[in-house]
């Protein structure tokens, strides 16, 4: 494994708490080399279970955050010119793919529908990735895997022909004594007040579907906590790190700041 990958491995083990038996059924999809879908919220934890997985495994992890701009050559390479002409560079894809990383596409689903298609011989028996303007028929390195996420709430589907590629793992936000422990965790606040922004998470999920597409993320609840142990106050900690970014609407904007303030 070259220097470039070597500074992708994870170096330490970070931090995540499992729900269930998720990283027996990942380990289990990596023995035999099975792409992974993560399924699930924003800010439930998939980006950290990878990075835990990553390090378990003892992988290089290189992570891709899709988004609208995101075509099939930000994936897969391009042609560059320099003061000695023109020569190839490798995209994330298809350098994980060479060398046997984990390669992650965050939010698959935001990506371009061109990049998805160029993921599909990857997902197959056939473990290939066509580089046609490289003229080359990359076989993936046996150690590579392909895992991807997207958010089946979201705005945007992922199309059947891609998702029935993966195994899926479903994920959804922790249950209460675990997503207290990682509110304290990640933040660094006591036990008591971390239970207390969890509360609010939970009751900001209860007005999912009621003007609300989604409630307050554990990511957002670990940045609550973060101002919080700043020294901002609890209650201006969850306005701005919650109540605020949930919603421009202005009724559903009055009534988070109406149970941030009984909260706190």
């Amino acid at each position: 494994m070259g220097a470039m990958l070597d500074a992708r491995c994870v170096p330490s083990e970070p931090y995540y708490q499992p729900s269930g038996d998720e990283c027996a059924l990942f380990e289990a999809a990596y023995a035999q080399r099975l792409p992974v879908l993560l399924k699930g919220p924003t800010g439930c934890g998939k980006t950290r279970f990878i990075e835990h997985m990553a390090w378990r495994l003892r992988r290089p992890l290189i992570t891709v955050a899709c988004n609208d701009d995101t075509s099939a050559a930000d994936l897969t390479g391009r042609w560059l010119l320099d003061a000695h002409g023109t020569r190839w560079q490798d995209g994330p894809l298809t350098l994980a793919a060479r060398n046997g990383a984990i390669c992650y596409l965050d939010e698959l689903v935001e990506a371009r529908s061109d990049t998805t298609v160029v993921i599909h011989p990857l997902t197959d028996t056939r473990r290939m990735l066509p580089l046609d303007k490289h003229n080359e028929q990359l076989a993936a390195h046996p150690d590579f895997l392909l895992v991807a996420s997207y958010n089946p709430g979201g705005a945007k589907e992922l199309k059947a022909s891609t998702r029935q590629r993966f195994c899926a793992l479903d994920f959804h936000y922790p249950a209460t004594e675990i997503e207290v422990a990682i509110v304290a965790h990640e933040s660094g606040l006591a036990v008591e007040m971390a239970a207390r922004l969890v509360g609010l998470g939970v009751r900001t999920r209860r007005l999912q579907g009621h003007g609300l597409d989604e409630g307050a993320s554990t990511r957002m609840l670990v940045h609550a906590g973060r101002l919080i142990r700043q020294g901002v106050s609890p209650l201006a900690a969850c306005r701005i790190a919650v109540a605020a970014p949930l919603s421009d609407d202005a009724e559903v904007a009055a009534a988070l700041l109406a149970t941030v303030d009984a909260a706190f």
